[in-house]
């Protein structure tokens, strides 16, 4: 997969893509992540991509001149799944992680300022937001999205099923994990996990992640509830 990334602010990118699974997706040549400045294709003379709101109104608006050149500078853009990361948009689940790993190129808009002229949007496939709050600009988002997406590629986890029993995955949220040791200061782990019957485990996991869905997201639970009916 190849993942094209416009943003003002490349370097924020730096740690993000050098470290941990998303490096070694990098250099495992699984995925191909490209940060695009597209503050470089503005054509005036100060670099300047944004500009006062016509009608009047506080702070500055996106321009579109400098995204649209950058969009035409990346071969095939056209063929590529195009996402805005915006307020506006619909919000990002699990869900559209695996369905958007599918995808050969995708291309990730970074906003900043006000917002953007609404003519970008019509550049642009889908709008997704990562939650009802704004940020100073969408270089964070797009890091959400890349890692939510490249991680569900196939041989990007060491364990490649493990994805699978992620929160979110079927309409639960994870059940509790515990390590050694077997009591800390009297705080034991349960004892079905000590024992090695794993069909006892997994019911106990499975009924874990029941309650605790159940309890913190009511919303998840009605809609597992509709896929075991």
């Amino acid at each position: 997969m190849k993942i094209d990334i416009l943003t003002l602010f490349p370097r924020m990118f730096d740690g993000f893509l050098t470290e941990s699974i998303m490096s070694r997706a990098i250099e495992n040549k699984i995925v191909e992540i490209n940060c695009i400045d597209f503050r470089e294709f503005s054509n005036s003379k100060h670099k300047k991509v944004d500009d006062s709101p016509y009608g009047g109104g506080a702070g500055m608006v996106l321009g579109i001149q400098s995204i649209y050149d950058a969009l035409q500078s990346i071969p095939n853009y056209q063929e590529a799944l195009k996402i805005m990361v915006t307020p506006q948009g619909k919000t990002f689940k699990q869900e559209y992680a695996y369905e958007y790993s599918k995808q050969d190129h995708i291309i990730i808009l970074c906003g900043h300022y006000e917002g953007y002229d609404e003519r970008i949007r019509e550049l642009f496939d889908i709008e997704i937001s990562i939650g009802d709050y704004v940020l100073t600009g969408g270089e964070l988002a797009a890091m959400v999205l890349t890692d939510a997406i490249t991680r569900v590629i196939p041989n990007v986890i060491s364990n490649d099923d493990s994805h699978l029993n992620d929160s979110f995955s079927n309409h639960l949220l994870e059940h509790p994990h515990y390590t050694r040791p077997a009591d800390f200061m009297g705080k034991k782990v349960p004892e079905v996990l000590l024992n090695g019957n794993h069909k006892l485990i997994e019911e106990w996991r499975m009924d874990q992640s029941v309650k605790r869905t159940k309890e913190r997201r009511p919303d998840l639970y009605k809609k597992y509830l509709k896929t075991i009916k």
